[in-house]
């Protein structure tokens, strides 16, 4: 392999060579990392019905979050090209909110019930109006369900996909289809765990999950202070110059003492320029 164009961070190069893994990265590299997805992959991501996905904004900070469907809710187009959509959701957009400012994500596959295997698939993406995606895909479904209906799609360029070992991978059995259990309430009866449908799109709190870890509580006892919005920072607008447009004039500086500043300067000229005895002399703004 080439070493100037191996795969990977230069961070994970450099630890590579502290820790003497080289050889070991690059028969990963070599054998297990494609620059775009092969028939097999193609097939598993078909049929995955869930994965995981991880942004950073433009500073870097990061989030990791987590997606399901129906099978082939990760649309493949081509090898190199694939897209899913975004549902309903809280309104907080984090991910997308990141893909704006950074375009750069990562997405994990791990197939729990049958085969026991991970895909990452790494790559640029852009966010496209749901529109927009089905003139270019007109053969897209539309999902019945209103809380799966897609808002908008990300669309993704694949970088590099490669295979996350088994060996860790617990083996989960799949409850039937749309239904799920919850557990009994503490201090609940008898009878062991209760089926209920799912809450797509649902805006119920006790549906999507109430105050399940306590975060609403601790704000009300006092325990976090209750975050509030920041006033948005005005613009920022150079000073004029000297002998430039002042006060009225559609002009302001940023800070008001610079603004008195301005003033004041205008109103200097203006008395000396005023014919003597013109009128009622004018006492200032500021007094």
């Amino acid at each position: 392999m080439d070493r100037t164009s191996r795969p990977g961070s230069e961070g994970e190069h450099r630890l590579q060579r502290r820790l003497d893994t080289v050889d070991r990265a690059d028969r990963f590299y070599d054998e297990q990392v494609l620059d775009r997805l092969n028939d097999r992959m193609r097939e598993f991501v078909a049929r995955q019905e869930m994965f995981f996905l991880a942004t950073a904004d433009g500073h870097g900070e990061c989030d990791s979050t987590f997606r399901a469907g129906p099978p082939g809710f990760l649309r493949v187009f081509d090898d190199r090209t694939l897209a899913y959509p975004e549902y309903r959701g809280n309104g907080v957009l984090a991910s997308l909110g990141n893909i704006e400012e950074n375009p750069h994500l990562g997405i994990l596959m791990i197939d729990f019930m049958r085969d026991r295997i991970g895909l990452h698939i790494n790559g640029r993406a852009r966010v496209v109006a749901d529109a927009e995606m089905r003139a270019a895909h007109p053969g897209l479904p539309v999902d019945p369900v209103p809380g799966r209906r897609a808002v908008v799609w990300v669309e993704v360029t694949v970088e590099e996909a490669y295979i996350h070992c088994a060996k860790h991978i617990p083996h989960l059995q799949k409850v039937s289809s749309q239904r799920r259990h919850s557990a009994p309430a503490v201090g609940g009866g008898a009878g062991g765990s209760v089926e209920r449908e799912r809450d797509w799109g649902t805006d119920d709190f006790k549906r999507k999950g109430g105050d399940f870890f306590g975060a609403a509580a601790d704000v009300r006892e006092g325990r976090r202070e209750p975050m509030t919005r920041p006033e948005p920072e005005p613009e920022p607008q150079p000073e004029p110059a000297a002998g430039a447009a002042g006060p009225g004039t559609g002009t302001v500086p940023v800070r008001p003492e610079a603004w008195q500043r301005e003033a004041e300067r205008v109103l200097a000229r203006a008395r000396e320029r005023a014919p003597e005895g013109a009128g009622q002399p004018f006492s200032g703004w500021f007094g």
